[in-house]
């Protein structure tokens, strides 16, 4: 009880860097994960070696950057100016250390406060830093950011620049992984954001010449789009920006080369000012959400000691550009209302086909404004007592929730009654909440978004997630298609990837969708239960624990019970992220699996059908029960 607890001078612990930074990770890093999300605590530590050699290319040194990264391995090189030889352990080991508080050194860099590096040292089980500088090197190696090799300077005759090798620590990773996609997204980033600059990565070279243009023209579908991108630069900001056929809005933000996932001052300044630009330039005072419906753009500024709302930097809560610079909401303002501006007037093809799109969205709303206020008001009555919703109370969009709270959340979208009851027996209730579907959701492909609206599941479900006017206010990090690994499974996991990828497919591209990956078998003896995940786990499984081990097919969520369910969706959830690759095109993927029933779709099924076989035992006996379980079945 607490009037047990005796408050003493033993009480007070002071902590080392090294042990505050494994004990709050958190608060360096973001949330830790398993690599499945793309904010993933293994990658956030990527980001940190990589900005330093990134600001070392900004200041003028610097134009190639080596990166090799294996499954649990990263190397990073650059050709900067090196770390000064007499400092390199203190730069990787000592807590606010670094060149960046003399602003003379790195006028706008993005590593401000001598914390990235050392978190990434203590969190890595081995790390190690090598400075190349004026034909002599300096080199240290750690542990779990305990220092446990140092050699004298020595002589080198390697070009200028820095090296770190590091391996993300287990024990703090659990089972991680790093997603290839991922990665390449991420260095992509930064080639778009340093036009010149050439990252080899695993062999394989990114060079960007046109900076943002570049970056649009990967991230959009071409066909989609309404005119060429426009693309504007001046001093301290660069835009990139179209309007596409899909719904909602999509936007990439930058500042001083970190990717604001988040948005923040220099984004809401930026969706301000191209509504009033448009207003202004076609003298009509258009409805602002049919100006930005199907924008696609990116904005990236440069910005004097920036400030963000956390030590992950993913949103930027600075007002000005530097200490004596305009408001950054007046700075964005003034370039988009001169520069765009002058754009349209210069191309009046793409004036008219930019109001084309307005124009299109204005009667699009006005058509479903009807029926969208009678599905709103059923949908809040709906909210008082939804059946569907078992809400968690931690959510993603709350700003006073914890950080590391918010990225936990999850939404899991289940099929049937059974399913739907384990979930929600065995969830968390503090991070993870269950939208249970009645049965086969409606196939929405080529529909308009009035369907969202006459659809009362639909409608319900949009109204879950907070995602009517955009996903600025999702309620949920992650939303978890849970469902039978069968076919009726798999079709209606089709169905709800339909819906997201034909109505918000900004919120697959942020990397939201997800598969819930559940054991296929069970198999156990007396002393040990091992979930398969696949039929080779099911073999290695039997050969471990023998001939006489119990096997279970499971055929169905619900069959699993609440208890075992607990195990699949705590610290070992497995989840498999929906990644939208360069070369997918969302109109051609839904028009290939969700559209008329084509020859090639039947092709594409035949060629791709899995036979299994039968599995290899040590004991005839033991194949002898599999097959009279397997004709049982």
């Amino acid at each position: 009880m607490a009037e047990n607890f005796q408050y003493t001078e033993d009480s007070i612990k002071s902590l080392d860097w090294r042990e505050h930074i494994r004990m709050r990770p958190g608060m360096y890093i973001g949330k830790l994960g398993d690599g499945s999300a793309q904010d993933d605590g293994i990658y956030v530590l990527v980001k940190e070696i990589l900005d330093n050699s990134i600001d070392e290319h900004m200041m003028g040194y610097g134009r190639t950057i080596e990166i090799k990264i294996s499954d649990h391995k990263v190397e990073v090189r650059d050709y900067g100016r090196g770390i000064p030889l007499g400092k390199v352990i203190d730069c990787v080991s000592k807590i606010n250390t670094g060149g960046k508080y003399d602003s003379g050194a790195f006028q706008k860099s993005v590593g401000l406060n001598g914390v990235g590096t050392k978190a990434v040292n203590a969190l890595s089980g081995y790390f190690k830093v090598q400075s190349y500088r004026d034909g002599e090197t300096k080199v240290a190696e750690f542990e779990t950011g305990n220092l446990t090799m140092e050699k004298p300077i020595d002589k080198t005759s390697e070009r200028n620049g820095t090296k770190i090798i590091f391996t993300p620590d287990p024990t703090v990773f659990k089972n991680y992984h790093f997603i290839p996609e991922y990665l390449e997204n991420q260095i992509w980033n930064y080639a778009f954001l340093n036009a010149g600059l050439t990252i080899n990565y695993n062999g394989k070279k990114f060079f960007s010449e046109k900076g943002l243009y570049d970056l649009l023209m990967r991230k959009v579908d071409e066909d989609s789009i309404r005119y060429p991108v426009i693309h504007l630069k001046g001093n301290d900001i660069e835009l990139a920006l179209t309007h596409s056929n899909q719904y909602g809005e999509e936007y990439y933000s930058f500042v001083n080369g970190q990717y604001t996932t988040q948005g923040g001052t220099h984004l809401a300044a930026f969706r301000e000012a191209l509504v009033k630009t448009i207003r202004e330039f076609y003298k009509k005072d258009y409805d602002a959400s049919d100006i930005r419906q199907g924008v696609v753009a990116a904005i990236a500024v440069r910005v004097v000691e920036p400030v963000f709302e956390s030590q992950t930097k993913t949103k930027l809560g600075s007002q000005t550009i530097g200490p004596d610079g305009p408001t950054l909401r007046t700075f964005v303002n003034d370039f988009i209302k001169t520069e765009l501006d002058n754009y349209l007037h210069k191309n009046p093809a793409v004036a008219d086909a930019l109001l084309k799109r307005i124009l299109q969205s204005e009667r699009e709303r006005k058509e479903i404004s009807g029926i969208k206020k009678l599905a709103n008001e059923r949908a809040k009555k709906a909210n008082l007592h939804n059946k569907k919703l078992r809400d968690c109370r931690a959510h993603y969009d709350d700003p006073k929730a914890d950080e590391e709270l918010k990225n936990q959340t999850m939404l899991f979208l289940t099929e049937g009654d059974s399913a739907s009851g384990s979930i929600t027996k065995s969830r968390n209730v503090q991070t993870q909440a269950v939208f249970s579907l009645r049965g086969k959701p409606l196939n929405c492909y080529g529909m308009t978004k009035k369907v969202v609206y006459e659809n009362e599941e639909f409608n319900l479900l949009q109204h879950a997630l907070n995602i009517e006017d955009g996903i600025e206010n999702l309620r949920y990090r992650k939303i978890v298609i849970a469902t039978d690994a069968d076919v009726d499974g798999m079709h209606i996991r089709l169905l709800i990837m339909t819906y997201f990828l034909q109505f918000f497919p900004d919120l697959v591209k942020n990397g939201h969708l997800y598969i819930l990956d559940t054991p296929l078998f069970r198999v156990r003896n007396k002393k040990e239960t091992i979930y398969c995940y696949t039929d080779e786990e099911r073999q290695r499984a039997i050969h471990k624990l023998g001939k006489n081990a119990e096997i279970t097919r499971f055929k169905g969520l619900g069959e699993i019970s609440p208890g075992e369910f607990g195990g699949f969706i705590g610290e070992d959830i497995r989840l498999e992220p929906i990644i939208l690759s360069k070369e997918t095109k969302i109109s051609e993927l839904l028009n290939f699996y969700m559209g008329k029933n084509t020859p090639d779709r039947q092709n594409f099924i035949i060629a791709n059908l899995k036979i299994e076989k039968d599995i290899v035992f040590d004991d005839p006996a033991q194949k002898d029960d599999e097959e009279e379980e397997s004709e049982a079945a």
